[in-house]
């Protein structure tokens, strides 16, 4: 089984720090400070990383799925929105809203938007992510 591996650097207090993620083959480095997760700050933030995780993990599932049912996929686009609240207990995120437009020939929209629901709840990411509401709006191209 592969192992994937990232790593993230932080220097500093949290409101006027700053860090670097590192993934791959540690050349992909992005910068993030609290401006940039809280506010409209330059950089990345963990929840973008997440939301690029799901929608890499969804759209190549999603491809697979079509495919498996004999459909070929010409383009699926998937772009998460990951929404950051805050309770009594801090921030947490309670959803992340999927939306994909995809590309496919011969298949009918009803049956698109079925496969891609159900793969939004099973590719491998949307499994790690079991605790945040997964909602989808899927349209064909």
């Amino acid at each position: 089984m592969k192992i994937r591996k990232a790593n993230a650097i932080w220097m500093g207090d949290l409101k006027s720090g700053n860090g670097e993620v590192q993934f791959g083959d540690k050349q992909n480095k992005m910068k993030y400070s609290f401006a940039s997760r809280f506010e409209e700050g330059d950089g990345t933030n963990p929840e973008e990383l997440i939301g690029a995780a799901l929608s890499g993990c969804h759209a190549m599932a999603l491809a697979h799925a079509l495919s498996q049912k004999g459909y070929q996929p010409i383009e699926v686009e998937t772009t998460a929105a990951v929404h950051l609240d805050k309770n009594d207990e801090g921030f947490y995120i309670p959803k992340i809203l999927l939306s994909v437009n995809a590309k496919i020939n011969g298949i009918e929209e009803a049956e698109f938007n079925s496969i891609a629901e159900e793969v939004a709840k099973a590719c491998p990411i949307a499994k790690a992510l079991k605790a945040v509401e997964i909602h989808v709006e899927s349209k064909l191209m």
